[in-house]
């Protein structure tokens, strides 16, 4: 996780909402990304994607059969439907979103048992070092808007 976060403060450091995620295979980091919205003008540009992006080209294959994805923010919808059809075995986050949650908070997509595919699901990993990284950024987002 402590990588994640980095990658959330490479975000964060671009004016993005510091969200990072790295994707693991047999104890080894596979990919990582961070959120790059903004950047790229694109709405799908999420951590998660990418990062499911770069280690399906990778390793050649769409399927991320065994591998472990650890983000810092609870997976949105959009995500976490990446999550099922990438066959993603385990999900870590740091912390809950109550917005837009779709592992536990919001909805459960990645436990849903009328998918082809459920992940394990652990939260609440490396909670405090993301909860502050995602304050401050709000907190800068407010002051330069005044």
């Amino acid at each position: 996780m402590l990588e994640a976060i980095k990658e959330a403060k490479k975000a964060y450091n671009k004016n993005e909402v510091p969200v990072g995620c790295v994707i693991v295979y047999n104890g080894k980091i596979l990919s990582k990304a961070h959120n790059l919205n903004i950047t790229l003008n694109d709405p799908t540009a999420h951590a998660e994607i990418l990062a499911i992006k770069k280690a399906s080209k990778k390793i050649n294959n769409y399927r991320l059969n065994d591998c472990e994805l650890y983000v810092t923010l609870e997976p949105c919808p959009m995500c976490a439907g990446a999550i099922v059809n990438a066959r993603i075995k385990k999900v870590f986050y740091a912390i809950e979103d109550p917005k837009a949650g779709s592992c536990k908070s919001v909805l459960n997509i990645v436990n849903n048992n009328k998918l082809n595919h459920q992940a394990e699901i652990y939260g609440g990993i490396c909670k405090k070092e993301a909860k502050n990284l995602l304050k401050r950024f709000f907190e800068r987002l407010r002051n330069q808007r005044g």
